[in-house]
């Protein structure tokens, strides 16, 4: 903040000179805005003319507010902004969540068809494709959709029910991007503290009786903790949820095949929900394209408003991806790359709780390490040639971690890791003993 100056007489000049210092990189995410009344006296302007220029910034994702705390630049702010450097050769990437490449299929080639304005929107072969899957599943079908991404299905269902100003539950821990977009939507974010089985009922009944509009919940795979509903969990979850039908359910199972669980819905029952498949972790991230079920009037939402912006998923995409998930060795290679990061998951864990270290990841890509100092625990473990990510950017009330990418972390290496982890560890109790 020190190297920008945020000018303006009203209130929309004051957010746009905020917006370009951001956009410019000049203020950074997470970088403190100056206090109202300190910006208004320095501006010559009105507190109400700050305070609304902030809430302009809010609307448009760019900042959040902290109450006390004051008012803080996204951590991911809906700009465009320069991407990150590489990491120095030597230093093994545990950060990025990415799936590991080698487990990814080539993708079937197909020969494009002319498709023309007023084709139908949806690929019938895909469409009868995932709505196997989630009967197989014994997930509830209504109608489906085919949106760009979990987030893009995400954001397209808070917003075919809620308005700005509007309270969604979430996990906390949450991923980080879910956590973004609803701050880019003005919606507010209810913390729902979680287990490695998925949200603690006790929690989400605290939720409900403090009032939510809608609420996420990611039922296996969960990033970045790992944690996935078990059939018990899911019944109990679904008993406290019994007494609010209406309240808006969208569950993302953004890892479908390779998640490592079996798949678990809380939709059964309900007047609104979704529950949206992506496939950008089994086939490949620049797939786009997630599959979408719920409630008819949910769904009818969804894809009227597509209709009138992107107006469909492009049918090469779709087409690749249906034919992807019908051919039987694609289907063997998905099942081997659910075993292969299964046995990645818990190399790491039980050499983490052989130095007595806990930590979870009973599914997904990621496993999830309770530390003391979160930067102090990362820098530490980058001096040593790992990067990992800080848990602060996943979480809202939840106590400090960090997140370990285990897609690429061979099961050889996970001793490495941990005795790094514990060397940490232990240096930081003996100073705090100290």
């Amino acid at each position: 903040m020190q190297q920008y100056t945020i000018h303006g007489d009203t209130s929309s000049r004051i957010a746009g000179s905020a917006e370009r210092g951001i956009r410019e990189g000049r203020i950074r995410p997470g970088d403190r805005l100056p206090p109202i009344r300190d910006l208004a006296g320095e501006l010559g302007v009105s507190a109400g003319t700050v305070a609304s220029a902030y809430r302009r910034l809010r609307e448009r994702g760019l900042a959040v507010g902290a109450g006390r705390a004051g008012t803080h630049v996204a951590e991911r702010p809906s700009l465009p902004l320069r991407l990150t450097t590489g990491l120095p050769k030597g230093i093994r990437d545990l950060s990025d969540g990415n799936p590991d490449p080698s487990h990814l299929p080539r993708l079937p080639a197909i020969r494009p068809s002319v498709v023309l304005y007023g084709t139908e929107p949806k690929v019938p072969k895909l469409v009868e494709v995932v709505r196997a899957q989630f009967e197989a599943d014994r997930i509830p079908v209504g109608s489906v959709a085919v949106v760009g991404g979990a987030l893009d299905g995400i954001e397209r269902v808070l917003g075919a029910h809620l308005r700005s100003g509007d309270r969604v539950g979430v996990e906390d821990p949450c991923f980080t991007r879910v956590l973004d977009l609803l701050a880019a939507l003005g919606l507010d974010r209810e913390p729902i503290a979680i287990d490695e089985r998925g949200p603690v009922p006790r929690a989400l009944a605290a939720a409900l009786e403090r009032g939510i509009d809608a609420l996420v919940v990611t039922p296996r795979a969960q990033n970045p903790t790992g944690a996935a509903l078990d059939p018990v969990r899911a019944r109990e979850l679904r008993r406290v949820l019994a007494g609010r039908p209406e309240l808006l359910l969208v569950e993302d199972d953004h890892a479908g095949p390779i998640a490592g669980a079996p798949a678990a819905s809380l939709c059964h029952s309900r007047l609104r929900w979704a529950v949206i498949r992506s496939y950008a972790k089994a086939l490949g991230p620049d797939l786009r394209l997630a599959a979408l079920t719920g409630d008819e009037e949910t769904v009818a939402r969804v894809e009227g408003r597509q209709l009138l912006g992107t107006g469909w998923v492009s049918h090469l995409l779709q087409h690749i991806v249906a034919d992807a998930l019908a051919e039987p060795a694609v289907g063997r290679l998905l099942a081997g790359a659910e075993r292969a990061y299964a046995e990645r998951r818990t190399a790491l864990l039980a050499a983490l709780a052989d130095r007595g270290i806990p930590a979870t990841g009973s599914s997904g890509l990621n496993v999830w390490v309770p530390v003391a100092e979160e930067s102090a625990t990362v820098q530490a473990l980058f001096a040593e040639g790992w990067a990992v990510a800080p848990g602060e950017r996943f979480r809202l009330a939840a106590p400090p971690a960090v997140r370990v990418t285990i897609s690429r972390l061979g099961c050889a290496e996970a001793a490495a890791l941990a005795d790094a982890v514990a060397r940490i560890a232990g240096q930081k109790a003996r100073r705090y003993t100290a």
